[in-house]
Protein backbone atom coordinates (compact mmCIF):
# COMPACT_ATOMS: atom_id res chain seq x y z
CA UNK A 1 0.00 0.00 0.00
CA UNK A 2 1.35 3.43 -0.95
CA UNK A 3 2.14 6.18 1.56
CA UNK A 4 -0.76 8.28 0.25
CA UNK A 5 -3.24 5.44 0.85
CA UNK A 6 -1.79 4.80 4.31
CA UNK A 7 -2.13 8.49 5.22
CA UNK A 8 -5.71 8.49 3.93
CA UNK A 9 -6.49 5.41 6.05
CA UNK A 10 -5.03 7.07 9.16
CA UNK A 11 -7.05 10.20 8.49
CA UNK A 12 -10.23 8.11 8.21
CA UNK A 13 -9.44 6.54 11.59
CA UNK A 14 -9.00 9.99 13.15
CA UNK A 15 -12.34 11.04 11.66
CA UNK A 16 -13.98 7.93 13.14
CA UNK A 17 -12.52 8.71 16.57
CA UNK A 18 -13.85 12.27 16.43
CA UNK A 19 -17.29 10.97 15.39
CA UNK A 20 -17.37 8.68 18.43
CA UNK A 21 -16.25 11.54 20.67
CA UNK A 22 -18.97 13.83 19.29
CA UNK A 23 -21.65 11.22 20.05
CA UNK A 24 -20.47 10.88 23.64
CA UNK A 25 -20.18 14.60 24.22
CA UNK A 26 -23.61 15.30 22.74
CA UNK A 27 -25.20 12.71 25.03
CA UNK A 28 -23.54 14.15 28.15
CA UNK A 29 -25.60 16.39 30.44
CA UNK A 30 -24.73 18.08 33.72
CA UNK A 31 -26.26 19.90 36.67
CA UNK A 32 -26.17 23.66 36.27
CA UNK A 33 -23.77 25.41 33.91
CA UNK A 34 -20.59 23.60 34.85
CA UNK A 35 -19.62 22.11 31.46
CA UNK A 36 -16.94 24.14 29.66
CA UNK A 37 -16.32 24.02 25.90
CA UNK A 38 -13.10 25.79 24.86
CA UNK A 39 -11.68 25.99 21.32
CA UNK A 40 -8.45 27.85 20.57
CA UNK A 41 -7.65 28.32 16.86
CA UNK A 42 -4.14 27.92 15.42
CA UNK A 43 -1.68 30.83 15.82
CA UNK A 44 -3.59 32.03 18.88
CA UNK A 45 -1.88 32.41 22.26
CA UNK A 46 -2.34 30.07 25.21
CA UNK A 47 -1.69 33.03 27.51
CA UNK A 48 -4.71 34.88 26.09
CA UNK A 49 -6.99 31.92 26.85
CA UNK A 50 -5.47 31.57 30.34
CA UNK A 51 -6.12 35.25 31.06
CA UNK A 52 -9.70 34.92 29.86
CA UNK A 53 -10.25 31.92 32.16
CA UNK A 54 -8.85 33.87 35.12
CA UNK A 55 -11.41 36.60 34.47
CA UNK A 56 -14.18 34.00 34.19
CA UNK A 57 -13.08 32.51 37.52
CA UNK A 58 -13.63 35.88 39.19
CA UNK A 59 -17.04 36.26 37.55
CA UNK A 60 -18.12 32.72 38.52
CA UNK A 61 -17.35 33.47 42.18
CA UNK A 62 -20.52 35.60 42.24
CA UNK A 63 -22.87 32.72 41.35
CA UNK A 64 -25.52 32.50 44.10
CA UNK A 65 -26.10 28.76 44.03
CA UNK A 66 -23.37 27.18 46.13
CA UNK A 67 -23.45 23.80 44.34
CA UNK A 68 -23.41 25.37 40.88
CA UNK A 69 -20.70 27.84 41.91
CA UNK A 70 -18.41 25.10 43.16
CA UNK A 71 -18.98 23.01 40.02
CA UNK A 72 -18.19 25.93 37.69
CA UNK A 73 -15.09 26.95 39.64
CA UNK A 74 -13.89 23.34 39.64
CA UNK A 75 -14.40 23.08 35.86
CA UNK A 76 -12.54 26.36 35.23
CA UNK A 77 -9.66 25.20 37.44
CA UNK A 78 -9.47 21.88 35.52
CA UNK A 79 -9.40 23.78 32.22
CA UNK A 80 -6.60 26.02 33.47
CA UNK A 81 -4.59 22.97 34.51
CA UNK A 82 -5.08 21.46 31.05
CA UNK A 83 -3.80 24.63 29.38
CA UNK A 84 -0.64 24.49 31.48
CA UNK A 85 0.30 21.32 29.58
CA UNK A 86 0.77 23.36 26.39
CA UNK A 87 3.54 25.92 25.81
CA UNK A 88 1.89 27.01 22.58
CA UNK A 89 -1.22 26.23 20.57
CA UNK A 90 -0.73 23.13 18.35
CA UNK A 91 -0.63 23.64 14.54
CA UNK A 92 -4.26 22.52 14.12
CA UNK A 93 -5.59 24.34 17.19
CA UNK A 94 -6.67 23.06 20.60
CA UNK A 95 -10.03 21.75 21.85
CA UNK A 96 -10.78 21.35 25.58
CA UNK A 97 -13.91 19.94 27.26
CA UNK A 98 -14.12 19.97 31.06
CA UNK A 99 -16.98 19.55 33.50
CA UNK A 100 -19.06 17.23 35.65
CA UNK A 101 -21.61 15.06 33.85
CA UNK A 102 -24.43 12.88 35.13
CA UNK A 103 -24.05 9.15 34.49
CA UNK A 104 -26.93 6.80 33.70
CA UNK A 105 -26.96 5.84 37.39
CA UNK A 106 -27.51 9.47 38.41
CA UNK A 107 -23.99 9.94 39.77
CA UNK A 108 -21.68 12.80 38.87
CA UNK A 109 -18.47 12.08 37.01
CA UNK A 110 -15.71 14.48 36.05
CA UNK A 111 -14.69 14.72 32.38
CA UNK A 112 -11.44 16.31 31.18
CA UNK A 113 -10.70 16.05 27.45
CA UNK A 114 -8.08 18.00 25.52
CA UNK A 115 -6.81 17.17 22.03
CA UNK A 116 -5.53 18.61 18.77
CA UNK A 117 -7.99 18.10 15.88
CA UNK A 118 -6.86 16.19 12.79
CA UNK A 119 -7.06 19.35 10.67
CA UNK A 120 -6.97 23.11 11.41
CA UNK A 121 -10.06 24.50 13.13
CA UNK A 122 -10.63 28.21 12.54
CA UNK A 123 -13.16 28.76 15.33
CA UNK A 124 -12.68 30.52 18.65
CA UNK A 125 -15.14 29.42 21.32
CA UNK A 126 -15.69 29.60 25.09
CA UNK A 127 -19.02 28.47 26.53
CA UNK A 128 -20.10 27.41 30.01
CA UNK A 129 -23.38 25.50 29.78
CA UNK A 130 -25.22 22.38 30.94
CA UNK A 131 -23.98 20.54 27.83
CA UNK A 132 -20.88 20.37 25.67
CA UNK A 133 -21.02 22.32 22.40
CA UNK A 134 -19.78 20.21 19.47
CA UNK A 135 -21.04 22.24 16.50
CA UNK A 136 -17.51 23.29 15.51
CA UNK A 137 -16.38 19.67 15.67
CA UNK A 138 -19.30 18.61 13.48
CA UNK A 139 -18.31 21.22 10.89
CA UNK A 140 -14.80 19.83 11.04
CA UNK A 141 -16.19 16.44 9.99
CA UNK A 142 -17.69 17.80 6.80
CA UNK A 143 -15.75 16.58 3.79
CA UNK A 144 -13.24 19.08 2.50
CA UNK A 145 -11.80 16.84 -0.19
CA UNK A 146 -10.69 18.68 -3.29
CA UNK A 147 -12.05 17.57 -6.65
CA UNK A 148 -10.74 18.54 -10.06
CA UNK A 149 -12.91 19.58 -13.03
CA UNK A 150 -11.95 19.63 -16.69
CA UNK A 151 -14.50 21.42 -18.90
CA UNK A 152 -13.70 21.19 -22.61
CA UNK A 153 -15.61 21.88 -25.81
CA UNK A 154 -14.85 23.18 -29.29
CA UNK A 155 -14.16 26.71 -28.05
CA UNK A 156 -11.67 26.00 -25.25
CA UNK A 157 -10.98 24.27 -21.95
CA UNK A 158 -11.21 25.18 -18.26
CA UNK A 159 -9.48 23.59 -15.26
CA UNK A 160 -11.05 24.12 -11.84
CA UNK A 161 -11.23 22.67 -8.33
CA UNK A 162 -14.05 22.29 -5.82
CA UNK A 163 -13.38 21.99 -2.08
CA UNK A 164 -16.37 22.11 0.23
CA UNK A 165 -18.34 25.16 -0.89
CA UNK A 166 -15.36 26.85 -2.53
CA UNK A 167 -14.69 26.58 -6.25
CA UNK A 168 -11.60 27.94 -7.97
CA UNK A 169 -10.68 28.32 -11.64
CA UNK A 170 -7.05 27.26 -12.00
CA UNK A 171 -6.52 27.79 -15.72
CA UNK A 172 -8.50 28.29 -18.91
CA UNK A 173 -7.70 28.87 -22.56
CA UNK A 174 -9.57 29.20 -25.83
CA UNK A 175 -9.01 27.38 -29.11
CA UNK A 176 -10.09 27.86 -32.72
CA UNK A 177 -10.81 24.54 -34.35
CA UNK A 178 -11.90 24.14 -37.99
CA UNK A 179 -15.51 23.07 -38.49
CA UNK A 180 -16.70 20.28 -40.72
CA UNK A 181 -17.53 21.34 -44.28
CA UNK A 182 -18.07 19.79 -47.71
CA UNK A 183 -15.75 22.07 -49.65
CA UNK A 184 -12.31 21.36 -51.01
CA UNK A 185 -12.94 19.17 -53.99
CA UNK A 186 -9.85 17.06 -54.44
CA UNK A 187 -8.43 18.58 -51.20
CA UNK A 188 -11.38 17.51 -49.06
CA UNK A 189 -9.44 14.58 -47.56
CA UNK A 190 -6.49 16.85 -46.82
CA UNK A 191 -8.77 19.34 -45.07
CA UNK A 192 -10.33 16.53 -43.03
CA UNK A 193 -6.87 15.27 -42.10
CA UNK A 194 -5.79 18.76 -40.98
CA UNK A 195 -8.96 19.07 -38.91
CA UNK A 196 -8.32 15.75 -37.14
CA UNK A 197 -4.72 16.75 -36.52
CA UNK A 198 -5.76 20.01 -34.82
CA UNK A 199 -8.33 18.20 -32.68
CA UNK A 200 -5.64 15.71 -31.68
CA UNK A 201 -3.25 18.53 -30.75
CA UNK A 202 -6.03 20.14 -28.68
CA UNK A 203 -6.61 16.92 -26.71
CA UNK A 204 -2.85 16.55 -26.18
CA UNK A 205 -2.57 20.10 -24.83
CA UNK A 206 -5.45 19.51 -22.40
CA UNK A 207 -3.82 16.27 -21.22
CA UNK A 208 -0.49 18.05 -20.62
CA UNK A 209 -2.14 20.91 -18.71
CA UNK A 210 -4.07 18.39 -16.60
CA UNK A 211 -0.76 16.94 -15.41
CA UNK A 212 0.55 20.42 -14.57
CA UNK A 213 -2.58 21.39 -12.61
CA UNK A 214 -3.56 18.16 -10.86
CA UNK A 215 -0.22 16.45 -10.15
CA UNK A 216 2.21 17.86 -7.59
CA UNK A 217 5.49 16.15 -6.68
CA UNK A 218 4.45 13.07 -8.69
CA UNK A 219 1.23 12.72 -6.67
CA UNK A 220 -2.35 13.51 -7.64
CA UNK A 221 -3.49 16.47 -5.52
CA UNK A 222 -7.26 15.89 -5.92
CA UNK A 223 -9.55 13.18 -4.61
CA UNK A 224 -11.33 12.74 -7.94
CA UNK A 225 -11.71 14.24 -11.41
CA UNK A 226 -14.91 15.07 -13.29
CA UNK A 227 -14.74 15.42 -17.08
CA UNK A 228 -17.43 17.64 -18.63
CA UNK A 229 -18.17 19.18 -22.01
CA UNK A 230 -20.75 19.71 -24.74
CA UNK A 231 -19.00 17.71 -27.46
CA UNK A 232 -17.20 14.38 -27.63
CA UNK A 233 -13.86 15.84 -26.55
CA UNK A 234 -14.28 14.68 -22.93
CA UNK A 235 -14.65 11.06 -24.05
CA UNK A 236 -11.70 11.39 -26.43
CA UNK A 237 -9.58 12.67 -23.54
CA UNK A 238 -10.72 9.93 -21.17
CA UNK A 239 -9.91 7.18 -23.69
CA UNK A 240 -6.72 8.74 -25.02
CA UNK A 241 -3.27 7.32 -24.31
CA UNK A 242 -2.09 10.91 -23.92
CA UNK A 243 -4.08 11.26 -20.68
CA UNK A 244 -1.84 10.43 -17.69
CA UNK A 245 -2.75 7.05 -16.20
CA UNK A 246 -2.56 8.46 -12.65
CA UNK A 247 -5.29 10.95 -13.52
CA UNK A 248 -7.31 8.46 -15.54
CA UNK A 249 -7.76 6.26 -12.47
CA UNK A 250 -9.11 9.29 -10.57
CA UNK A 251 -11.93 10.02 -13.05
CA UNK A 252 -15.15 9.42 -11.11
CA UNK A 253 -17.71 10.77 -13.60
CA UNK A 254 -18.11 12.07 -17.16
CA UNK A 255 -21.02 14.52 -17.60
CA UNK A 256 -22.62 16.32 -20.54
CA UNK A 257 -23.11 20.07 -20.11
CA UNK A 258 -24.77 22.62 -22.38
CA UNK A 259 -22.12 25.30 -22.00
CA UNK A 260 -18.37 25.72 -21.89
CA UNK A 261 -16.21 27.89 -19.63
CA UNK A 262 -17.41 28.94 -16.17
CA UNK A 263 -21.09 28.38 -16.96
CA UNK A 264 -20.24 24.81 -17.88
CA UNK A 265 -18.20 24.55 -14.66
CA UNK A 266 -21.23 25.52 -12.54
CA UNK A 267 -23.48 23.11 -14.41
CA UNK A 268 -20.96 20.29 -14.02
CA UNK A 269 -20.86 20.86 -10.25
CA UNK A 270 -24.66 20.60 -10.05
CA UNK A 271 -24.81 17.44 -12.17
CA UNK A 272 -22.06 15.69 -10.21
CA UNK A 273 -23.23 16.74 -6.72
CA UNK A 274 -24.60 13.29 -5.88
CA UNK A 275 -21.43 11.57 -7.05
CA UNK A 276 -19.21 13.91 -5.04
CA UNK A 277 -21.19 13.24 -1.88
CA UNK A 278 -20.82 9.49 -2.43
CA UNK A 279 -17.08 9.36 -3.05
CA UNK A 280 -16.64 7.59 0.30
CA UNK A 281 -19.23 5.06 -0.83
CA UNK A 282 -17.36 4.51 -4.10
CA UNK A 283 -14.16 3.73 -2.20
CA UNK A 284 -16.12 1.50 0.15
CA UNK A 285 -17.69 -0.40 -2.75
CA UNK A 286 -14.29 -1.00 -4.34
CA UNK A 287 -12.84 -2.31 -1.09
CA UNK A 288 -15.71 -4.67 -0.25
CA UNK A 289 -15.96 -5.65 -3.94
CA UNK A 290 -12.34 -6.81 -3.74
CA UNK A 291 -13.22 -8.78 -0.60
CA UNK A 292 -16.14 -10.51 -2.33
CA UNK A 293 -13.96 -11.21 -5.37
CA UNK A 294 -11.49 -13.13 -3.19
CA UNK A 295 -14.43 -15.16 -1.86
CA UNK A 296 -15.72 -15.97 -5.36
CA UNK A 297 -12.24 -17.08 -6.46
CA UNK A 298 -11.92 -19.27 -3.34
CA UNK A 299 -8.38 -18.00 -2.85
CA UNK A 300 -8.46 -18.51 0.92
CA UNK A 301 -6.95 -15.06 1.43
CA UNK A 302 -9.85 -13.66 3.47
CA UNK A 303 -11.04 -13.98 7.04
CA UNK A 304 -14.25 -13.00 8.83
CA UNK A 305 -15.60 -13.05 12.34
CA UNK A 306 -13.87 -11.81 15.48
CA UNK A 307 -12.16 -15.10 16.36
CA UNK A 308 -10.61 -15.90 12.96
CA UNK A 309 -9.69 -12.27 12.31
CA UNK A 310 -7.82 -12.00 15.62
CA UNK A 311 -5.96 -15.25 14.85
CA UNK A 312 -4.94 -13.89 11.46
CA UNK A 313 -3.84 -10.61 13.06
CA UNK A 314 -1.64 -12.49 15.53
CA UNK A 315 -0.02 -14.32 12.61
CA UNK A 316 0.64 -11.00 10.85
CA UNK A 317 -1.35 -12.25 7.86
CA UNK A 318 -3.89 -9.41 7.63
CA UNK A 319 -3.05 -6.76 5.07
CA UNK A 320 -6.30 -4.76 5.17
CA UNK A 321 -8.60 -5.01 8.19
CA UNK A 322 -12.23 -4.13 7.33
CA UNK A 323 -14.50 -3.18 10.24
CA UNK A 324 -18.06 -1.86 10.44
CA UNK A 325 -17.90 1.65 11.91
CA UNK A 326 -20.78 0.95 14.36
CA UNK A 327 -19.73 -2.55 15.43
CA UNK A 328 -21.18 -3.08 18.92
CA UNK A 329 -18.80 -5.60 20.44
CA UNK A 330 -17.20 -5.26 23.87
CA UNK A 331 -13.78 -6.62 24.78
CA UNK A 332 -13.67 -8.09 28.29
CA UNK A 333 -10.51 -8.99 30.19
CA UNK A 334 -11.45 -11.41 32.98
CA UNK A 335 -9.41 -13.11 35.72
CA UNK A 336 -10.20 -16.58 37.08
CA UNK A 337 -9.43 -17.95 40.55
CA UNK A 338 -5.96 -19.09 39.44
CA UNK A 339 -5.04 -15.59 38.28
CA UNK A 340 -5.20 -16.45 34.57
CA UNK A 341 -6.40 -13.69 32.26
CA UNK A 342 -9.21 -14.57 29.84
CA UNK A 343 -10.11 -12.38 26.86
CA UNK A 344 -13.77 -12.41 25.83
CA UNK A 345 -15.52 -10.64 22.94
CA UNK A 346 -19.31 -10.39 23.04
CA UNK A 347 -22.17 -8.19 21.93
CA UNK A 348 -24.65 -6.83 24.46
CA UNK A 349 -27.21 -9.40 23.32
CA UNK A 350 -24.72 -12.24 23.84
CA UNK A 351 -23.78 -10.89 27.27
CA UNK A 352 -27.43 -10.85 28.34
CA UNK A 353 -28.29 -14.24 26.81
CA UNK A 354 -25.35 -16.24 28.13
CA UNK A 355 -23.80 -15.34 31.48
CA UNK A 356 -22.06 -18.72 31.63
CA UNK A 357 -19.12 -17.36 29.66
CA UNK A 358 -18.42 -15.00 32.58
CA UNK A 359 -18.44 -17.86 35.11
CA UNK A 360 -15.36 -19.63 36.44
CA UNK A 361 -15.62 -23.32 35.49
CA UNK A 362 -13.95 -24.47 38.70
CA UNK A 363 -15.89 -22.42 41.26
CA UNK A 364 -19.05 -21.59 39.32
CA UNK A 365 -18.78 -17.95 40.36
CA UNK A 366 -18.41 -14.90 38.15
CA UNK A 367 -14.84 -14.07 37.22
CA UNK A 368 -13.25 -10.77 38.17
CA UNK A 369 -13.55 -8.06 35.49
CA UNK A 370 -10.14 -6.48 34.89
CA UNK A 371 -11.10 -4.21 31.99
CA UNK A 372 -14.08 -3.61 29.75
CA UNK A 373 -13.72 -1.55 26.58
CA UNK A 374 -15.14 -1.19 23.10
CA UNK A 375 -13.58 -3.64 20.67
CA UNK A 376 -13.57 -0.91 18.01
CA UNK A 377 -11.57 1.44 20.20
CA UNK A 378 -9.13 -1.33 21.09
CA UNK A 379 -8.55 -2.32 17.46
CA UNK A 380 -8.19 1.33 16.41
CA UNK A 381 -5.33 1.67 18.91
CA UNK A 382 -3.65 -1.70 18.28
CA UNK A 383 -4.00 -2.38 14.54
CA UNK A 384 -0.53 -1.00 13.74
CA UNK A 385 1.04 -3.53 16.11
CA UNK A 386 -0.21 -6.29 13.78
CA UNK A 387 1.14 -4.64 10.61
CA UNK A 388 -2.33 -4.14 9.15
CA UNK A 389 -4.18 -1.22 7.59
CA UNK A 390 -7.57 -0.41 9.15
CA UNK A 391 -10.54 0.57 6.98
CA UNK A 392 -13.96 1.49 8.37
CA UNK A 393 -17.06 0.82 6.28
CA UNK A 394 -20.72 1.72 6.69
CA UNK A 395 -23.89 -0.25 6.00
CA UNK A 396 -25.44 2.43 3.79
CA UNK A 397 -24.22 0.89 0.53
CA UNK A 398 -25.56 -2.48 -0.66
CA UNK A 399 -22.10 -4.06 -0.43
CA UNK A 400 -21.54 -2.64 3.04
CA UNK A 401 -24.92 -3.88 4.24
CA UNK A 402 -24.17 -7.37 2.92
CA UNK A 403 -20.77 -7.37 4.63
CA UNK A 404 -22.28 -6.33 7.98
CA UNK A 405 -25.17 -8.80 7.94
CA UNK A 406 -23.41 -11.72 6.25
CA UNK A 407 -19.93 -11.56 7.78
CA UNK A 408 -20.55 -9.96 11.18
CA UNK A 409 -19.09 -6.58 10.26
CA UNK A 410 -15.44 -7.62 10.65
CA UNK A 411 -13.07 -9.30 8.23
CA UNK A 412 -9.79 -8.89 6.45
CA UNK A 413 -7.85 -9.31 3.23
CA UNK A 414 -4.88 -11.58 3.90
CA UNK A 415 -1.34 -11.51 2.56
CA UNK A 416 -1.34 -15.29 2.19
CA UNK A 417 -3.66 -18.23 2.64
CA UNK A 418 -4.37 -19.29 6.23
CA UNK A 419 -5.95 -22.62 7.20
CA UNK A 420 -8.18 -21.66 10.14
CA UNK A 421 -9.50 -25.22 10.57
CA UNK A 422 -5.96 -26.46 11.16
CA UNK A 423 -5.35 -23.68 13.68
CA UNK A 424 -8.52 -24.72 15.51
CA UNK A 425 -7.32 -28.36 15.64
CA UNK A 426 -4.00 -27.25 17.13
CA UNK A 427 -5.87 -25.32 19.82
CA UNK A 428 -8.00 -28.39 20.56
CA UNK A 429 -4.87 -30.55 20.91
CA UNK A 430 -3.41 -28.06 23.38
CA UNK A 431 -6.62 -28.13 25.41
CA UNK A 432 -6.57 -31.97 25.34
CA UNK A 433 -3.05 -32.22 26.70
CA UNK A 434 -3.75 -29.55 29.29
CA UNK A 435 -6.65 -31.70 30.50
CA UNK A 436 -4.50 -34.84 30.63
CA UNK A 437 -1.81 -33.04 32.62
CA UNK A 438 -4.33 -32.13 35.29
CA UNK A 439 -5.22 -35.83 35.75
CA UNK A 440 -1.65 -37.07 36.25
CA UNK A 441 -0.24 -36.43 39.70
CA UNK A 442 2.83 -38.66 39.58
CA UNK A 443 5.93 -36.64 38.69
CA UNK A 444 7.55 -39.67 37.05
CA UNK A 445 4.43 -40.45 35.03
CA UNK A 446 4.22 -36.80 33.95
CA UNK A 447 7.79 -37.05 32.61
CA UNK A 448 6.78 -40.14 30.68
CA UNK A 449 3.82 -38.29 29.15
CA UNK A 450 5.99 -35.36 28.09
CA UNK A 451 8.48 -37.80 26.61
CA UNK A 452 5.72 -39.50 24.64
CA UNK A 453 4.75 -36.15 23.11
CA UNK A 454 8.35 -35.61 21.99
CA UNK A 455 8.72 -39.12 20.60
CA UNK A 456 5.68 -38.49 18.38
CA UNK A 457 7.96 -36.31 16.30
CA UNK A 458 10.42 -39.17 15.72
CA UNK A 459 8.14 -42.24 15.62
CA UNK A 460 9.80 -45.22 13.86
CA UNK A 461 8.09 -47.11 11.07
CA UNK A 462 5.88 -50.09 11.93
CA UNK A 463 7.60 -53.46 11.56
CA UNK A 464 5.36 -55.87 9.62
CA UNK A 465 4.51 -59.09 11.43
CA UNK A 466 4.31 -62.52 9.83
CA UNK A 467 0.98 -63.97 10.95
CA UNK A 468 2.07 -67.51 10.06
CA UNK A 469 4.83 -67.45 12.66
CA UNK A 470 4.12 -68.15 16.28
CA UNK A 471 6.21 -65.13 17.29
CA UNK A 472 6.69 -61.85 15.46
CA UNK A 473 9.85 -61.47 13.44
CA UNK A 474 12.75 -59.96 15.39
CA UNK A 475 13.56 -56.43 14.30
CA UNK A 476 16.99 -54.90 14.77
CA UNK A 477 17.27 -52.50 17.66
CA UNK A 478 17.28 -48.88 16.54
CA UNK A 479 18.08 -45.62 18.25
CA UNK A 480 16.02 -42.46 18.05
CA UNK A 481 17.29 -39.38 19.82
CA UNK A 482 14.41 -37.69 21.55
CA UNK A 483 14.20 -33.97 20.71
CA UNK A 484 13.94 -31.24 23.31
CA UNK A 485 15.68 -30.67 26.62
CA UNK A 486 16.36 -33.40 29.14
CA UNK A 487 13.49 -34.02 31.53
CA UNK A 488 13.71 -33.76 35.32
CA UNK A 489 17.38 -32.83 35.24
CA UNK A 490 18.42 -36.15 33.57
CA UNK A 491 20.83 -36.28 30.68
CA UNK A 492 19.50 -36.84 27.19
CA UNK A 493 19.92 -40.48 26.08
CA UNK A 494 18.89 -42.37 22.97
CA UNK A 495 15.79 -44.51 23.20
CA UNK A 496 16.36 -48.22 22.67
CA UNK A 497 13.54 -50.01 20.85
CA UNK A 498 13.45 -53.78 21.00
CA UNK A 499 11.12 -56.76 21.15
CA UNK A 500 8.50 -55.98 18.48
CA UNK A 501 4.97 -56.74 19.52
CA UNK A 502 2.06 -57.96 17.48
CA UNK A 503 -0.61 -55.58 16.28
CA UNK A 504 -3.10 -57.35 18.51
CA UNK A 505 -1.31 -56.15 21.64
CA UNK A 506 -3.17 -53.08 22.85
CA UNK A 507 -1.09 -52.41 25.96
CA UNK A 508 -0.41 -48.76 26.59
CA UNK A 509 0.21 -46.42 29.44
CA UNK A 510 -3.54 -45.91 29.76
CA UNK A 511 -4.48 -49.65 30.11
CA UNK A 512 -1.86 -51.04 32.53
CA UNK A 513 -0.20 -50.08 35.74
CA UNK A 514 3.17 -50.54 34.03
CA UNK A 515 3.21 -46.96 32.82
CA UNK A 516 6.89 -47.19 31.88
CA UNK A 517 6.00 -49.21 28.77
CA UNK A 518 4.31 -47.64 25.77
CA UNK A 519 3.48 -48.85 22.28
CA UNK A 520 5.07 -46.81 19.48
CA UNK A 521 3.82 -48.01 16.09
CA UNK A 522 4.41 -51.72 16.68
CA UNK A 523 7.50 -51.40 18.92
CA UNK A 524 7.67 -51.38 22.71
CA UNK A 525 10.02 -48.99 24.48
CA UNK A 526 11.75 -50.71 27.38
CA UNK A 527 14.48 -48.27 28.34
CA UNK A 528 13.42 -44.67 28.29
CA UNK A 529 15.71 -43.49 31.07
Amino acid sequence: MSDAQANEAEKNIEIWKVKKLIKRLEAARGNGTSMISLIIPPKDQVSRAAKMLAEEYGTASNIKSRVNRQSVLSAITSTQQRLKLYNKVPPNGLIVYCGEILTSEGKERKVNIDFEPFKPINTSLYLCDNKFHTEALAELMESDQKFGFIIMDGNGALFGTLSGNTRDVIHKFSVDLPKKHGRGGQSALRFARLREEKRHNYVRKVAELAVQNFITADKVNVAGIILAGSADFKNDLNQSDLFDNRLQTKVIKVVDVSYGGENGFNQAIELSAETLSNVKFIQEKKLIGKYFEEISQDSGRICYGVEDTLKALELGAVEILIVFENLEINRWTLKDVNGNLIILHATKAQEAASREQFMDKETGQEMEVVTQESFLEWIAEKYKDFGATLEFVSDRSSEGNQFVKGFGGIGGLLRYKVNFEQLAEVDDDDDYYDGIDSLITSHWARNQLQLSRQVKLCRPARVPCNRSESRPRQAPAREVLCPGPALSGQSQRPLEFETPISEDDDSSIWGHSDVGREKFGGLRSTNCF
